[in-house]
């Protein structure tokens, strides 16, 4: 460890503490030399000099707290005084310049993805299974027992123990001594190359809790996900459970695709059980047609395409005083280099943008993107505050435990996550993505219903940074995790793909780190390397029914 403590920016009035740092030490800071008069734990900050009631505290340059009580210098930050604040912002404001990194390097690169009609590249070759209303859950469950293990596709652990390989050669007049000596386990990669369908990476099953009830909207706004889902450049066909007397028809999902890609021509099978015979007779022809589907879907073969064909998806979740650090500005140097190159970013969790508004506002490329922004923060904001919950309260008690005492200082951190890049559109949820370059996407700060709207936004690939561990992932967008910190990759070696924790310890920098991230990024997307997400099957998948999440 080559410093104990960070300034971030030069305006912060703030010192991030690298390690854990005793009562009585002397710091000395710009000339400075004071003592501090507690002790600090690591990825907490303390003042750099004496605060009253209402002073600002400023972090990342920007406002992100008040002082309730009067801090000495060299005391620590928290919750008992400081309390949120954030700087107001206006459409109109002078934009920022960019000077885009150096990315001749990377200009010939190419990634193996699975071309489609549209000229979208997918980084997977998945078929999806998908109720349009909750009751057809277990009939997807259903589906899902007869499908995945018979095909190939039950991997989600360590080994298999296969006993049909005992079975078979039982019924061939095996003797003991055969069946004592016969290889039985069975690990991932052996199963994966049995597959019935090689050029398939999975099929995934969308179970989720809407259709019906709520509000005629909710069933809208599930339409728009699902088109999102089946239209995406990850999926090669879908199957359709539809009851039949829901809300969520399956004509709005129709139309709901045909917007998305007026020349949809994926292989699409609905079926609707109140029109079918039997439960039997129905859950039979799904799976018949899902087999016929996944026939058409395996003569789809990896092809090298440009690195401009990836759209990443920008994500954090369990996040600790370390993130905004190091494995956020990693990934955003990261974003940058592929929007240099022509590709295309995604930063969403609008209640963990609140206290950066402005900076985002003067990256917009028109003013039409910039107050479009502007408007979706202000209505989820006032729309929070209306139920007695503002962005206030979006930390998390592991969030303040690690350092994150306001949703300001975690969203300034949160924000890196999108480099410095201008910002060319800004997007609704369900809206797809449609220019290159960095884009908004209004989601909750809920990590799986943001990833969830990633993926539904057309993310190919999603980068997930975290400090404290979490095992989200998503169906059919592989998602890498990042760690932020050296014993968080450590201690969590099963779910952590990507350490960033040496830019802390100072073996690496911001851009060394972006650097290396993107070429894990290229060869995630071409299959080379398999995300512990999607070794391990998280596939998480929760519909935001647009209520206030934070």
């Amino acid at each position: 460890m080559s410093k104990q403590f960070l300034q971030i920016h030069p305006e912060d009035n703030v010192l991030a503490a690298l390690t854990d740092i005793s009562k009585g030490s002397e710091i000395i800071h710009n000339n400075d030399r004071f003592q501090l008069t507690v002790n600090v734990k690591a990825k907490h900050k303390f003042t750099t000099a004496n605060l009253n009631v209402g002073d600002s505290i400023i972090m990342y340059g920007s406002l992100v707290g008040k002082a309730t009580k009067t801090i000495a210098k060299g005391e620590t930050i928290t919750t008992e005084n400081v309390v949120h604040a954030s700087s107001e912002y206006a459409v109109g404001q002078e934009k920022l310049s960019w000077t885009a990194p150096d990315v001749s390097k990377w200009k010939d690169i190419t990634f193996n993805g699975y071309h489609r009609a549209d000229g979208s590249v997918g980084t997977a070759n998945h078929w999806l299974v998908i109720p349009l209303v909750f009751c057809e859950n277990r009939n997807v469950d259903v589906m899902k027992s007869a499908l995945l293990k018979s095909l190939g596709y039950h991997t989600t652990t360590d080994f298999v123990v296969d006993t049909e390989v005992l079975v078979n050669q039982y019924k061939n007049g095996a003797s003991d001594d055969e069946l004592l000596s016969s290889d039985i386990i069975k690990t991932p990669e052996d199963i994966k190359q049995n597959r019935t369908f090689p050029n398939v990476d999975g099929i995934k099953f969308l179970n989720h809790d809407g259709g019906c009830g709520g509000i005629r909207q909710d069933s809208e706004t599930l339409c728009n996900l699902l088109a999102g889902y089946i239209t995406h450049p990850n999926t090669a066909g879908a199957t359709i459970l539809s009851l039949g007397c829901q809300n969520a028809q399956y004509k709005l999902l129709e139309a709901a695709i045909a917007k998305l890609d007026p020349n949809f021509n994926k292989p699409l099978h609905i079926l609707e059980q109140q029109k079918s015979s039997s439960e039997r007779q129905f859950i039979e022809e799904a799976v018949k047609k899902t087999f016929v589907g996944l026939i058409e879907a395996n003569k789809t073969e990896r092809k090298p395409a440009p690195l401009t064909k990836l759209v990443l998806g920008l994500e954090c979740g369990g996040s600790d005083g370390f993130s905004g650090i190091s494995a956020n500005p990693s990934l955003g140097y990261a974003s940058d280099l592929l929007v240099a190159l022509g590709a295309t970013t995604v930063l969403s969790e609008f209640p963990e943008l609140n206290g950066v508004e402005q900076e985002l506002i003067n990256r917009c490329e028109t003013e039409e993107n910039a107050t479009k922004f502007a408007k979706l923060m202000r209505a989820y904001s006032d729309k929070a505050v209306s139920v007695g919950s503002g962005f206030e309260n979006n930390p998390s008690p592991g969030n303040i435990k690690d350092g994150l005492i306001t949703d300001a200082m975690k969203s300034a951190g949160a924000a890196k996550k999108g480099g410095t890049s201008p910002v060319t559109d800004v997007l609704d949820y369900t809206e797809p993505v449609r220019k290159k370059g960095l884009n908004l996407l209004c989601t909750p700060g809920n990590d799986v219903e943001s990833t969830t709207g990633l993926a539904g936004s057309g993310c190919n690939v999603i980068c997930f940074t975290t400090g404290l561990g979490t095992p989200t992932g998503n169906p059919i967008a592989p998602v890498i995790k990042l760690s932020s910190n050296n014993t968080l990759s450590n201690r969590m070696k099963d779910i952590i793909d990507f350490n960033t924790g040496t830019v802390i310890t100072g073996e690496d920098t911001i851009e060394t780190k972006g650097e290396e991230l993107l070429e894990y990024i290229i060869k995630v997307a071409s299959g080379e390397v398999i995300p512990a997400a999607v070794r391990l099957g998280q596939e998480d998948f929760i519909p935001w029914k647009r209520g206030i999440s934070l």
